[in-house]
């Protein structure tokens, strides 16, 4: 589906394909930290029938890294990131609703960032790049629903920093979800947090071959990500599923390296692995921008410095707020936060805290925990 197309909004029902499309943003884009975005865009693919009455809608806003291919199509049948959770049939059920998953503004997963070419010097943008918050990606994704022609989206799902970017939406764009899901987030971000992102970025930054983001394929900061990407993936997982998995177990010995300070252990050799395999597939320099975007998140700053406040302020029928007891990223007691504050606020909230093993990754691979809450949810909607 074409950019023009999506603005044809006398159309009185719409079946869309699920290939990748791009968004035209507004040019320019005005961006909340100062400057703006010429020629910006977002990768976004659909799934299922938009209603005649337009009220059938589902918008997933994602985490740092994923790109917009939550689930296979007929046009793509690579399997998603949440591939278990969206189709027919399944939790989040596109036989009834038609769901709308955004790559995020500032990822190089298809929508601008610093990874795109800038139309005034014809190079990638780099550190160039306005700066980014998650209200800019807030205020993306709601112009890409407004250009579909959904005045109001039926529920608003958001996990990890797509749902800080989901109450972002919600509290710049008052009235626009009957319902949200909030998923493994928080409200603002908290100094454990913040102080991993920060070391990620250091990593990132010491790697000479960074070169203040002027890097290429000869020339790439390969070790800078890949102790980026091993840090995320400790505080992804809980201390629970690492000595279930791994415990002390040593790799055999043709599998060890010459370096006497080389990986010795299984689970060393599985960060390397995770790592290997992230590092190529994501940008440095959006990675950067994506993590600090998640630093500066703060919902209280539309609350006169209150989180409860904010979060009162957001109007909505109804919300489902899901934690996990072992997520030390987003710990519980944030979710907590999100529930309560939505609570103030007049909305009917159903709180759910799971005990999943997989700490603050386990929306992704605990779909019978996960599902078995929101399946319910959006079939009571």
């Amino acid at each position: 589906m074409s950019p023009d197309f999506a603005r044809q909004h006398h159309q009185q029902s719409v079946s869309m394909t699920e290939s990748p499309h791009l968004f035209a943003l507004t040019s320019p884009f005005a961006m909340k930290r100062g400057g703006s975005l010429l020629h910006g865009h977002l990768a976004y693919e659909t799934w299922g029938t938009l209603s005649a009455a337009r009220d059938n809608a589902v918008l997933i806003l994602t985490g740092l890294s994923p790109s917009a291919h939550a689930a296979s199509s007929a046009s793509d049948p690579e399997p998603g990131w949440w591939e278990e959770m969206l189709g027919p049939g399944k939790p989040i059920d596109t036989t009834r609703w038609f769901v709308i998953c955004v790559n995020t503004l500032g990822s190089c997963k298809g929508s601008s960032g610093p990874a795109s070419i800038d139309p005034d010097t014809g190079e990638a943008y780099r550190l160039d790049f306005p700066e980014l918050s998650l209200e800019d990606a807030a205020n993306a994704s709601h112009q890409l629903v407004q250009g579909l022609g959904i005045e109001r989206l039926a529920c608003l799902v958001g996990n990890s920093m797509g749902g800080m970017t989901a109450l972002a939406y919600l509290v710049l764009h008052p009235g626009s979800a009957r319902a949200h899901i909030s998923i493994s987030t928080a409200a603002q971000a908290q100094p454990f947090a913040i102080a991993i992102r920060s070391l990620q970025r250091e990593a990132i930054r010491l790697d000479p071959n960074w070169n203040q983001g002027h890097y290429d394929e000869s020339r790439y900061p390969e070790a800078g990500m890949s102790i980026a990407r091993k840090l995320g993936v400790i505080t992804y997982r809980s201390a629970m599923e690492w000595v279930g998995r791994f415990a002390r177990i040593r790799l055999d010995s043709e599998q060890r390296e010459d370096d006497p300070f080389g990986a010795e252990f299984q689970v060393e050799s599985y960060l390397v692995g995770h790592a290997r395999r992230f590092v190529r597939s994501f940008d440095p320099n959006c990675y950067l921008y994506l993590s600090r975007a998640s630093d500066w998140f703060d919902i209280a700053e539309y609350g006169h410095g209150s989180v409860n406040a904010a979060l009162a302020g957001i109007r909505l029928e109804r919300a489902l707020v899901i934690g996990v007891s072992t997520d030390i990223l987003f710990p519980l007691s944030q979710q907590e936060e999100v529930a309560e504050g939505l609570r103030r606020g007049g909305a009917k909230v159903e709180f759910a805290a799971l005990d999943s093993p997989q700490g603050h990754d386990a929306f992704l691979v605990d779909i019978a925990g996960f599902g078995g809450v929101i399946a319910p949810f959006l079939a009571s909607l």
